[in-house]
């Protein structure tokens, strides 16, 4: 029996690629940049699988172009990439890798809000600078973190990790999502349950871990940003288009908020104009989830999907599983 055809969008760590290349025929895309639409297409078609990354949008275009494909595996929790309405639709198995990277997205939100909190990216820059002259009392001033009150959006595993987090700087924890979390669970992270006006206006640090649905693109606007303290700062770790981004530098440039950290963009890798000339800002190029332990598990786990699919399993982590028994053949 012919190995099923895999193409990654994306050089990946060895470990995925070495799981795939044990069961599949594997091409892999070689260059550093994202495919356009029509190179994926064109390097997709004929596979049975793809192995994409956040960057490439699988949207009901793409799949119609891909007519052998039967599974798309996402190397991201995160899916708002792909179309799954319209692959469920063409009986195409979606899967993400959930789990695997929470504890160290949770890391890099505490370390934004540690970073804009106490100015270390200036700090930093100014020691190198050559510009710097020696201490100075009121030099490069910033907000105390511990015993701040930390308003939490969206309080997932990676939330709840980062309320964890908080617990050592001994700070009051608000959070707000959808769906309240079991008092078990409230109770252990010592977070209260509030509505968003309430978390919005009562936080001096506020961390979104919400999924990009239509109901919180732009969950972060001008009349959100508003209701903030002046002295708050915003982290974002999530998806960039949660925040109104045009907004966001309005506010920073007129004080209405103190900074803000952010790892994601509204309109990746592009920023909005006048965000990378703001001090008050820290701005990462989406490494949330770049530890070489984590990364290599998220391969691994999009690998495993791919796998136990071929092999005639339910993929672990699949988003469709009512989609297996109508697979396109």
């Amino acid at each position: 029996m012919a190995k099923p055809q895999v193409f990654v969008s994306r050089n990946i760590p060895q470990a995925g690629l070495a799981l795939l290349r044990a069961h599949c025929e594997v091409s892999v895309w070689p260059h550093d940049r994202p495919p356009t639409t029509q190179e994926l297409i064109d390097n997709a078609r004929g596979k049975d699988a793809l192995v994409c990354l956040l960057t490439e949008r699988i949207d009901a275009a793409v799949l119609a172009a891909l007519p052998s494909l039967k599974i798309v595996a996402n190397v991201a929790v995160g899916y708002d990439n792909v179309d799954l309405t319209a692959a469920t639709q063409a009986g195409v198995v979606v899967t993400n890798t959930p789990g695997v990277l929470d504890d160290t997205t949770a890391d890099l939100a505490f370390a934004l809000i540690l970073a804009t909190a106490r100015r270390v990216v200036e700090a930093d820059a100014l020691t190198r600078s050559g510009r710097w002259t020696g201490w100075g009392i009121m030099q490069l001033l910033g907000h105390d973190v511990h015993h701040a009150t930390l308003g939490i959006i969206g309080f997932g595993r990676i939330g709840r990790g980062v309320a964890r987090r908080a617990r050592g700087f001994e700070m009051t924890v608000l959070y707000h999502d959808a769906l309240r979390a079991p008092e078990d669970v409230e109770r252990s992270l010592e977070a209260r349950y509030v509505t968003l006006d309430e978390l919005l206006r009562q936080s001096d640090f506020i961390s979104l871990h919400v999924p990009l649905l239509p109901q919180t693109h732009h969950l972060i606007d001008a009349a959100a940003l508003g209701k903030m303290k002046r002295t708050a700062i915003v982290v974002n770790t999530s998806r960039g288009p949660v925040i109104d981004e045009a907004a966001l530098v309005a506010a920073l440039k007129e004080g209405t908020i103190a900074g803000a950290g952010l790892d994601v963009y509204e309109h990746e890798p592009r920023l909005a104009p006048g965000l990378a000339a703001l001090p008050n800002t820290v701005l990462l190029p989406h490494i949330g989830s770049a530890s070489i332990a984590t990364r290599s598990k998220m391969a691994e786990m999009a690998a495993q999907n791919v796998v136990t699919f071929f092999a005639g399993g339910v993929p672990p982590n699949a988003l469709n599983p009512d989609v297996l028994g109508r697979v396109r053949r």
